[in-house]
């Protein structure tokens, strides 16, 4: 074994580094948020670039026809850059492109959608609309984990001080492609301050307080473990302490704590993971004090959102993806709608009063009762809700029994759609598909399926994430004559 190992040194040893390429003009944006540069026909990818610098970049990864690289020196910055407001950027996996303003984000984000649409789908689009931006440019999330590690990211000029730290301990991001080190945040633009408030609290109550040791992903010892924060657009606030053992005086004088320092918490629940992994969907969620959900409005509509609930992280721009899917749906409340990966129902009770009848199907039992209790405390009676796999419910027998959809909306996951589910939508013939997904390349592979019998008419683009280069799409099909 280390005859082995000592051949494995060797050989690295023996590895040309890879080149420096010098004075590239970063010229593009790719589908995933790299930069990108030309150099003959090698086409590089480069992180926290914009097009127009003028950089030496260091190639990390070499490949035929693409490579990888990083800037090591720019020689003149782009005229469209902008700097960027968080202290945490570059490192930080977060905010890849708060050095571009906004309008260029949305610019990019709309050819993103394009460039799918007519490359990987190979479509005709009647009408391309304007990207939807978002209302709120920071501040704008209203769900936040963060992670309490014994061993968080030392920055490079921390490492060049050579200093010796008496303590390592972090509560925030992991570092990307790093699973056991945490970012230390200082400020997160992302939710609302109250968020910063919160997290800044805890770890300063546990820091200067005997027995709250922070957890230790590789050994899986320690005993803070996560910080979820929730906010609402009605002002409630839900905190939730992960902890990885119980330790009953020392939980609730934290817990105690936080209720009597922050009233605001409307909802105070905490969770024993003693698990490897931070998920908690498989946990049982304990209330501490207040309420065990929040409240979201949208319209005239409630939503009940508890620990475990899915609902969409920008409040205010989730309305705005909803209402432009109303208004493709072309509702006159006669129509039977399918709304496929319904979640918790948000759509489906959206569309409903507008609808003669929603019925919505789900892979997530939990998701499911959610839905059927918004429905509830909104007094809706027309919608059905079914859990289970989608290929496995949505057959012909099924369309057979609770009547032929006028209009089919659905919202996959990034993976897209299952062949099954495609083939029994063309086999269902709804007169029109609203189509929203959060993945352009896979709606485009599947609309180029669904092209056998529907004509693509308009597709609008929706910002929900502003900083980054994720990009929501609304497409329209209607069936061909």
């Amino acid at each position: 074994m280390a005859n082995f190992f000592n051949k494995e040194i060797a050989l690295a040893k023996r590895k040309k580094p890879l080149p420096i390429i010098n004075g590239v003009e970063i010229t593009d944006i790719a589908a995933e948020g790299k930069a990108i540069a030309k150099v003959n026909e090698l086409v590089i990818f480069v992180p926290w670039a914009a097009p127009g610098d003028i950089v030496d970049i260091q190639l990390t990864r070499k490949k035929n026809s693409y490579a990888e690289g990083k800037v090591v020196e720019f020689h003149q910055y782009s005229p469209i850059r902008t700097v960027p407001f968080c202290e945490h950027f570059g490192i930080c996996g977060g905010c890849k492109w708060q050095h571009l303003p906004y309008n260029e984000q949305l610019h990019y984000k709309q050819k993103q959608v394009t460039d799918h649409l007519t490359r990987i789908g190979k479509l005709p689009i009647k009408e391309i609309l304007p990207i939807a931006g978002s209302v709120k440019n920071t501040f704008y999330r209203n769900k936040l984990e963060f992670t309490c590690s014994n061993k968080r990211w030392l920055t490079e000029e921390e490492i060049s001080a050579e200093n010796e730290y008496k303590q390592l301990n972090g509560i925030g991001f992991h570092i990307p492609k790093m699973f056991d080190k945490v970012l230390d945040i200082h400020k997160c633009w992302l939710q609302d301050d109250i968020s910063n408030k919160i997290r800044l609290y805890v770890k300063d109550y546990c820091l200067t307080h005997e027995g709250y040791p922070f957890f230790d992903l590789r050994n899986q010892e320690g005993f803070l473990r996560t910080l979820i924060i929730r906010t609402s657009s009605t002002g409630e606030l839900m905190v939730i302490v992960v902890f990885f053992r119980e330790d009953t005086e020392k939980r609730e004088e934290l817990l105690d704590r936080l209720k009597n320092e922050f009233p605001e918490i409307s909802s105070l629940m905490y969770v024993i993971n003693e698990k490897c992994n931070d998920t908690i969907t498989d946990q049982e969620v304990l209330l501490y004090h207040g309420k065990d959900h929040l409240i979201e409005k949208m319209e005239d509509l409630q939503f009940k959102v508890g620990p475990k609930s899915f609902y969409q992280t920008n409040s205010e721009q989730a309305y705005q993806l909803y209402k432009i899917t109303r208004e493709f749906a072309g509702l006159t409340g006669n129509e039977i709608v399918y709304d496929l990966y319904t979640g918790t129902g948000t759509i489906a009770n959206f569309v409903a009063k507008q609808s003669r009848k929603v019925i919505g199907i789900e892979y997530v039992p939990e998701a499911i009762e959610d839905a059927k209790i918004n429905s509830q405390l909104n007094r809706i009676e027309n919608t059905l809700f079914f859990a289970g796999d989608m290929k496995d419910i949505l057959t012909e027998a099924f369309i057979a029994e609770h009547g032929q959809p006028e209009v089919i909306i659905t919202d996959p996951p990034r993976a897209g759609m299952h062949d099954d589910v495609i083939n029994t939508i063309l086999s269902a013939e709804p007169e029109r598909i609203v189509y929203v997904s959060c993945n352009s390349a896979t709606q485009a592979r599947d609309l180029n399926l669904l092209s056998s019998k529907y004509d693509l008419e308009k597709t609008q683009p929706v910002d929900m994430f502003p900083h980054t280069h994720h990009v929501e799409n609304v497409a329209l099909l209607h069936k061909k004559n």
